[in-house]
Formats: C-alpha cells, sequence, structure tokens
C-alpha cells in the first residue's frame, strides 16, 4: 500500500484490517465514535462484518463471541464506555481468549483502568499507548499478534489527539511471526464428537473430560499464565538525551510528543535534561526509565491527569525523587483538547522541575 494521508482513526482502523481483524463491534461515543465508522466501511469489503451494537455491554459480548470462534476481534469505547464492560475484560483473561480492545480515551483519566483494570480478580491485560499516526498503525497490528501469541485481552491505549490528527502513513500488513494453532476454537468442527470443546472462564474443559478442572484449580492456574506473559513481552519505551539527563522527564501517549520537543528545546537552552516515553504500559518499561536516569537526581512526569502513571515511574525508581507536574485540563466539552498543553506551558512547567531539583541538592 502506497504512503497516504490518514486521520488517526482512519489509520487504526486500516491497521486492524491489515492485521486480519475480521470483526468489530462498538457502540458510538466520540472519539472512538469515528474508529466504528471507519471499520464500518472498511470491512464488508474483505469479508468481514462491523456491529454497532445496542450498548457496550453487548459490544463486548458480541466481540467474546466472534473470538471464541477464532476470528480475529476487536471492540472498544471510550473510558465511559469501557467502564461498562470490566466485568467482560477480566472474564475474557480468565477464559484465554484473544480479544483487542480500544479505548480511543477523551484525556489521560484512563490509566488506572487501562493498567489496573476495574474488573475482578487477578486479572491483566496488555497495554499499548501509541504517540502518533503511524506508530498506531504498526501498534494495533501487534495488538492482534500479542493477543493470538498469549491468548489474552490487549488495550490499545489512544486519544482525542491520535484519533483526529492526520499524518502520512503506509499501512502494510506486518509479519510478527509464528504464533501457535487455534485448535481451541469453537469452529463446529468437534460438535456431536463426545469431544466437544468448551470456552468459558470458569472452567477449561466440560464436565466429562477424563481430567475434570475444577473452578478453583482453573482460578489457581491463571498466575502461571500472567508470570509467562509478563517475561516473555519485552517492555517497549523511547528514550532520549538521557546519557547525562540531571532531569528525566517520563510521558506517554500524544503528550509525550510536546515533551519530547520541550526537552529538545531545553536541551538547546543548557538544561540537562531528558525524556522517556513507555510504550507498553503493561508490562511496564522499568529497566528503561532506570537506565535513562542513571545520571539522573530527579524525575518528572507530565500527564493529563492528577497523577497515575506516576505511582508506577516511582516503583521503578525508590531512590530519586519523582515530581507531578501534569494535571487535568479540558475544554467545555470535555472530549479531550488541553489548553494547558502548549510547548510553553509544558516548558514552565519542566524549568520549575529543574530549578526546584537544584535547590534540592545543593
Amino acid at each position: 500500500m502506497a504512503r497516504k494521508l490518514m486521520e488517526g482513526s482512519e489509520a487504526i482502523a486500516a491497521g486492524m484490517i491489515a492485521a486480519g481483524c475480521r470483526f468489530f463491534s462498538g457502540y458510538p461515543m466520540t472519539p472512538f465514535t469515528e474508529v466504528l465508522e471507519y471499520m464500518g466501511k472498511m470491512l464488508p469489503g474483505v469479508g468481514g462484518t462491523c456491529m454497532n451494537a445496542e450498548s457496550e455491554l453487548e459490544a463486548i459480548g458480541m466481540a467474546w463471541g466472534a473470538a471464541a470462534g477464532g476470528v480475529r476481534s476487536a471492540t472498544g469505547s471510550v473510558g465511559q464506555g469501557l467502564s461498562l464492560m470490566q466485568e467482560s475484560m477480566s472474564e475474557l483473561v480468565y477464559a484465554r481468549l484473544p480479544v483487542v480492545v480500544l479505548n480511543m480515551a477523551r484525556s489521560q483519566g484512563d490509566y488506572f483502568q487501562s493498567t489496573r483494570g476495574g474488573g475482578h480478580g487477578d486479572y491483566r491485560h496488555i497495554v499499548l499507548a501509541p504517540a502518533d499516526v503511524p506508530e498506531a498503525s504498526r501498534l494495533i497490528q501487534l495488538a492482534f499478534h500479542l493477543a493470538d501469541k498469549w491468548r489474552n485481552p490487549v488495550t490499545f491505549l489512544g486519544d482525542y489527539y491520535l484519533a483526529h490528527m492526520q499524518e502520512t502513513v503506509d499501512v502494510a500488513p506486518i509479519d510478527f511471526g509464528e504464533l501457535p494453532d487455534k485448535s481451541w476454537a469453537l469452529d463446529g468442527r468437534s460438535s456431536a464428537t463426545g469431544h466437544a470443546k468448551i470456552i468459558s472462564p470458569v472452567k477449561p474443559n466440560r464436565r466429562n473430560n477424563p481430567v475434570f478442572v475444577t473452578y478453583g484449580e482453573h482460578l489457581m492456574g491463571l498466575p502461571a499464565h500472567l508470570d509467562a506473559m509478563k517475561a516473555g513481552i519485552e517492555p517497549m519505551a523511547e528514550t532520549g538525551f538521557c546519557d547525562d539527563a540531571e532531569l528525566v522527564v517520563v510521558a506517554y501517549g500524544t503528550p509525550a510528543r510536546y515533551v519530547r520537543l520541550v526537552v529538545r528545546k531545553l536541551r538547546e537552552e543548557g538544561l540537562k535534561v531528558g525524556f522517556v516515553r513507555p510504550i507498553t504500559l503493561w508490562p511496564f518499561p522499568r529497566e528503561a526509565i532506570q537506565a535513562a536516569s542513571r545520571q539522573a537526581k530527579a524525575l518528572a512526569v507530565f500527564e493529563l491527569n492528577t497523577g497515575q502513571m506516576v505511582d508506577d515511574v516511582a516503583l521503578s525508581v525508590r531512590h530519586l525523587p519523582v515530581h507531578f507536574i501534569g494535571g487535568m485540563s479540558f475544554d467545555r466539552s470535555a472530549f479531550g483538547i488541553a489548553p494547558d498543553m502548549t510547548v510553553n506551558n509544558v516548558a514552565a512547567r519542566v524549568r520549575d522541575c529543574y530549578a526546584q531539583m537544584e535547590k534540592e541538592v545543593a
């Protein structure tokens, strides 16, 4: 496919199509609505199905059913809609179903929801957070690969800016390597054989199976799966100017693009600042943050909320002070436009933090 100027929502949809997604469901909520609309236009042309569900509850139930049949499937919403999906998002982990869940967030208040979840039990989703349109088109394809590889849901965390900005992108299919077969899928081949399969969050096989696994035994098997998944996924992060950085600024998603530019400008002023942009929010790139802050005297975290990722950063570098320099910022619609997210404003916050750091170490 040739390079094309695309809106983020279109590029994400095109990336899902390129990855082999053939079922998508959702309920309209801006800025997720735009992805749903593009999937509605694109999927029928490749033999897929897009369902405009009656609510978020129906949407994730539809994706559950399609995934159980072995079809690459996805659903999503904004944070408010995903609140309604939380029970199913945890149950998908227990049922070992690979579903990609989009959160086209209106700001960055959904970090806890995405990385901790609001469902029940000891479940985890893999979480990917792109910062621009080309990266989004690649990471959404990686999301389907990781979901199939680990038989686990993957959350794709976007935002209002990512959904609407336009950038040039080539959305070509990416080969991430071999995957295990889907012999577990309910594709009808085992029906009426006496060995019919089952996919359930409470048990991995039917009661008449020669080796029956109880609900408790099934739950006890989850930690080993999560440990293997965490160890088997290489956390991703972008770093810059960290070799001699005295202050390292950490940010994710679209705001990280502002931080990256601010760090470059402050470097020109002579300030020894660097940046880290986590790309996988779970597993969190702790080692990358530790490596980036070896020469640092302090870290600063910029995110558009009251401080959520800052907890993970602080846990990564317990020997250094971590300052929160972000905050909530909305326009009147609260759809995600952040009046306070300007280069000058972010630069002023980093300068203030740098000055505070110098006082603390003096």
